[in-house]
């Protein structure tokens, strides 16, 4: 029995910016009571008891590279997970991202579970090569059915089985007690304490496609209740561009840019409407969180949006303002009992599919895990 005390899992990331404190939060939890102890080694950023607080591991090293010493052959980073890698009796590593998954197969011998969070991440002919030159200790998990596709269909020589799909999730009941209450919440950001408020969260960036979304809602606008506003949270290059557009569609007073707002999540129960218009976005965390306050879902129909949102919300297709008009109008209509059962239906999904105990559940059946544990 002491001996699966001393089993030991190495989570190798990028840093933890943006989402990816909470994927790393999110794949230590995968072993609360199995006997793996998590030992989490972000590769750059610099040592942060918060961040070490925030990850839910057993240990939490900060290699503290800046992005420029890890261009290149990243022989500092390899050496530097080698030491690690010796200085316990490691089963396997989980990295996250191309940059972790090249340092840990060249600095260890371990079984290397990949996760990837974003498409086209084996486009390049090189990173092709790479991955079949380490098939045998590598094994690839997409956040969506979209993503793991993508995997595939970059790596057909590669059987389905070492290509998953493991979602993102969340700690449900954590979320929705970091969520402040609707009043309070458009108090904070300055909102319309009445008004028909649709929300968005994410970079200012083509990607996102938030030019669909003014638009959407300049064409919707006559049709929604008096006092509505669009508010979206998030920098990027595209804000003045955006402003401009808003101003040239007449609706430059009822949309509002708040910036970036730290931890945003709080505040997503100011929203009637929580609106993503991201092209193929290969996840979308804010979904949860906006299912998590119970707010209705507008989404994109591609990339892994619709895996998240099909069934509980309001698909429209890419860059389409009138459908994406039409859909802010009928969830605008909903009333007090409809919206109701559309946060009993959206909490279902949750709990169903996005979960930290459903995608714990699903984790351990996977036939990458399933190999690397047997007898353990």
């Amino acid at each position: 029995m002491t001996r699966s005390t001393e089993r030991h899992v190495l989570q190798f990331c990028h840093g933890y910016d943006g989402p990816f404190l909470d994927c790393a939060r999110q794949y230590a939890s995968l072993f609360a009571g199995t006997g793996y102890k998590v030992t989490t080694v972000f590769l750059t950023g610099a040592a942060d008891p918060q961040v070490a607080a925030g990850c839910g591991s057993d240990d939490v090293l900060f290699m503290e590279f800046s992005s420029k010493a890890i261009r290149g052959l990243k022989l500092g980073a390899i050496r530097e997970l080698r030491k690690i890698a010796a200085s316990r009796d490691f089963s396997f590593c989980i990295a996250h991202r191309f940059k972790p998954i090249y340092v840990a197969l060249l600095a260890t011998d371990l079984p290397v579970i990949g996760v990837h969070h974003a498409f086209g991440d084996y486009q390049r002919r090189s990173r092709k090569l790479f991955a079949h030159l380490f098939g045998k200790r590598l094994s690839l998990l997409g956040v969506s059915d979209a993503v793991r596709d993508d995997l595939r269909k970059c790596l057909p020589k590669w059987p389905n089985g070492r290509i998953s799909t493991l979602y993102n999730r969340i700690d449900i009941q954590a979320v929705q007690a970091s969520q402040v209450p609707r009043a309070e919440a458009r108090a904070d950001l300055g909102l319309s304490a009445d008004g028909f408020v649709i929300g968005n969260v994410g970079r200012l960036h083509p990607d996102k496609d938030q030019a669909t979304l003014i638009q959407g809602f300049a064409k919707a606008l006559a049709h929604l209740p008096a006092d509505s506003q669009l508010v979206i949270m998030g920098k990027g290059r595209l804000e003045q561009d955006l402003k401009e557009l808003a101003k040239e569609l007449g609706v430059a007073e009822q949309v509002k840019f708040l910036g970036q707002v730290p931890d945003a999540r709080r505040y997503f129960r100011a929203f009637d409407v929580f609106a993503l218009s991201s092209d193929h976005e290969p996840f979308g965390m804010v979904l949860l969180e906006a299912m998590a306050a119970g707010v209705p879902l507008l989404a994109t129909a591609c990339g892994g949006a619709k895996e998240v949102v099909e069934g509980v919300g309001i698909l429209f297709p890419l860059g389409d303002a009138d459908h994406l008009a039409q859909g802010l109008q009928h969830l605008a209509q909903l009333d007090d009992a409809q919206r109701l059962a559309c946060a009993q239906l959206m909490l279902a999904r949750l709990h169903e599919r996005f979960s930290d105990q459903a995608v714990r559940d699903t984790f351990w059946q996977l036939p990458q895990v399933t190999d690397l544990t047997a007898g353990a």
